[in-house]
């Protein structure tokens, strides 16, 4: 009986590789495999992103809004409150929030890493996921026109590793998972092509009304590729049956899309309709956040952390910490190949348009050429001198687009199209067995790929500020939380731009904050902050202006109107005239912590309002 059971674990043992191998080869093990070597992949191509996961961000404000956006809407969820609207930011005025980077779908779906473990920690795990997830949706979209797993394996490789989308993990998560939804899109679009169905009408639909729940610019190009893809197929319907098909599937999408987008839709029009994006074209920078033209297809300026100094300076950033425009020198002759080897099929050269569109809207409505700045067929318009004969003049002319301020986002789009054409190039070398050929297309392209952080290193700070931060957190009387620098900021601002240790704290102690960091300040807000003679003269302290007498006895009175327990000064010292404007108002130093000193009112009925 003992030899019995023996023999029988042996052959259990025997068995395991079999079994091993076999679920290896099934479909869903591959695909499995896949995503997890481009979740490594993207691990590497972005270290040391990844190792910011044990308590570490960026120091940079666009990181600590997002994390604050994590925290904010979860928030809103347990308490079944419209996230698209808050109070704890520009206190007590409030602002609406249909323009800014919310991302609300992350944002939803992490809310329970949020409530467990924190913002910041849901926010780390989701740039360290991004490039990963953007090459699996590239490689999903690449098995529907390639022939080959590796030529599929590649354009992925190239979209979601590429310097372009690997920069933007770094400093802008809505832009960066906006364009995962380009391919996942352009999936959709084509399996809708093949099997016109309202049932894959409905998953378009809920594709793109998803994307406008993370990035509305990104939700534009996602619509310019349904159109690209969609339009041609509709016209070539040979009958009138199959055109009622098409259309039908067509309009569930359409539906679809309209409801799950409709929250960020309405909360905009609503945002819009109150002037809370009113603006003059001339502070939206139509003409700063523009590509270059020869740097569209230079190297990639991480050829300088390779020791390719000489390369890497080819590039030319027309802005810093915004976007990373090349598509890169190998990615670029690859595009170029395939476009060559697959001249015979339309869809092709459509992909090539894609490319070379995307690119000539990237340059926006000026046109730089090395250092040099040309307007050919200038012209002005709202106060703006622009070139007709850029493509991006008129791309913002079209009715809703004139809030798409940066053009050089615009290469994103671009960058799909070139992924597929550098895939289908790899694809010809795999069926042609060319295999040392692809091993030295793939070390080139490393070289390439990913982004590290600024030359040099990035700044980090803490997650959390705890010395700092544990009286104010223990204060559970909602008070309004004052932080010097003091400002609304961005588009339009007042005021000085606000420390993003400060944004990052308001997550951790729940109080309102009288700063704001957001992508668009509704202009009824400044005009409601502006109303409170303290933050008036405040700024004017903190400009180092000295505030007379009959300004202190209005911002004296103003604070009885106000609820503000607290002032937080992020400066290595308090200049003079803020330091009297504080003491004349009623604060007195109470610590000093994490580098910032905290201000409280002192007891008296001049504060007791």
């Amino acid at each position: 009986m003992v030899q019995g059971q023996v023999a029988g674990r042996q052959g259990q043992a025997a068995g395991r590789p079999e079994r091993i191998l076999a679920a290896a080869g099934r479909p869903w093990a591959r695909e499995v495999a896949v995503l997890a070597a481009y979740l490594a992949a993207g691990v590497a191509a972005t270290w040391p992103l990844s190792s910011y996961l044990t308590g570490r961000l960026p120091a940079s404000r666009d990181v600590a809004v997002y994390v604050w956006d994590m925290w904010w809407v979860a928030h809103q969820i347990i308490n079944l409150h419209n996230p698209w609207s808050t109070t704890y930011l520009a206190a007590p005025a409030g602002l609406q929030l249909g323009y800014h980077t919310l991302v609300p779908l992350l944002a939803a779906l992490m809310a329970p890493v949020t409530l467990v473990f924190g913002p910041s920690a849901a926010y780390n795990l989701l740039v360290i996921a991004v490039p990963g997830l953007a090459c699996y949706a590239m490689y999903r979209v690449a098995r529907l026109w390639l022939t080959t797993r590796a030529g599929a394996i590649a354009a992925g490789a190239f979209f979601g590793l590429s310097a372009m989308l690997t920069y933007q993990a770094w400093y802008h998560l809505n832009i960066a998972y906006g364009t995962v939804f380009l391919p996942l899109t352009l999936e959709a679009a084509v399996r809708l092509r093949r099997a016109p169905t309202i049932g894959r009408g409905v998953v378009l639909g809920v594709v793109l009304g998803a994307s406008a729940l993370v990035n509305q610019e990104s939700a534009v190009m996602a619509l310019i590729l349904v159109l690209l893809a969609v339009v041609p197929w509709l016209a070539g319907a040979r009958t009138r049956a199959t055109a009622a098909a098409r259309l039908r599937a067509v309009a569930a999408a359409g539906l679809a899309g309209a409801v799950v987008a409709s929250p960020q839709v309405i909360a905009m029009i609503q945002q819009a309709r109150a002037g809370g994006n009113a603006t003059s074209a001339a502070s939206l920078g139509y003409t700063t956040w523009v590509a270059n033209l020869p740097s569209l297809f230079a190297p990639s300026p991480r050829l300088a952390d390779d020791g390719l100094t000489g390369l890497g300076r080819i590039y030319i950033a027309q802005t810093r910490f915004e976007t990373l425009n090349t598509f890169g020198v190998v990615l670029s002759l690859l595009a170029v190949l395939g476009l060559v080897v697959s001249w015979r099929r339309r869809s092709a050269w459509l992909l090539g348009l894609l490319w070379l569109g995307g690119a000539a809207l990237a340059l926006g409505p000026v046109l730089y050429v090395g250092r040099h700045r040309y307007l050919p067929l200038a012209q002005t318009w709202d106060g703006v001198r622009v070139s007709a004969l850029m493509p991006y003049t008129w791309f913002i002319k079209i009715p809703g687009l004139s809030v798409f301020r940066e053009a050089d986002r615009l290469a994103l789009l671009g960058l799909v199209g070139a992924a597929l054409l550098a895939g289908a190039a790899v694809d010809w070398l795999a069926r042609r067995r060319a295999w040392p050929v692809i091993v030295v297309v793939a070390l080139l392209g490393a070289l390439e790929a990913g982004w590290p952080g600024t030359p040099g290193g990035l700044p980090v700070m803490p997650t959390a500020f705890p010395a700092l931060d544990r009286p104010i957190a223990a204060d559970h009387s909602g008070s309004i939380v004052v932080d010097v620098p003091f400002g609304l900021d961005n588009v339009p601002s007042y005021g000085l731009e606000p420390a993003a240790q400060a944004i990052l704290m308001a997550t951790a102690d729940g109080h309102p904050r009288a700063i704001c960091y957001t992508s668009w300040v509704p202009t009824q807000t400044i005009a409601a902050i502006k109303h409170h003679p303290f933050y008036v003269q405040l700024n004017q302290a903190q400009l180092g202006l000295e505030v007379g007498g009959p300004q202190v006895a209005r911002a004296r009175a103003d604070l009885r109107t106000l609820h503000v327990g607290w002032v937080v000064v992020w400066l290595p010292k308090p200049g003079p005239a803020l330091s009297r404007y504080l003491s004349a108002t009623g604060f007195r130093f109470a610590y000093r912590a994490d580098g910032a000193s905290v201000y409280r009112p002192a007891p008296g009925p001049t504060l007791s309002g």
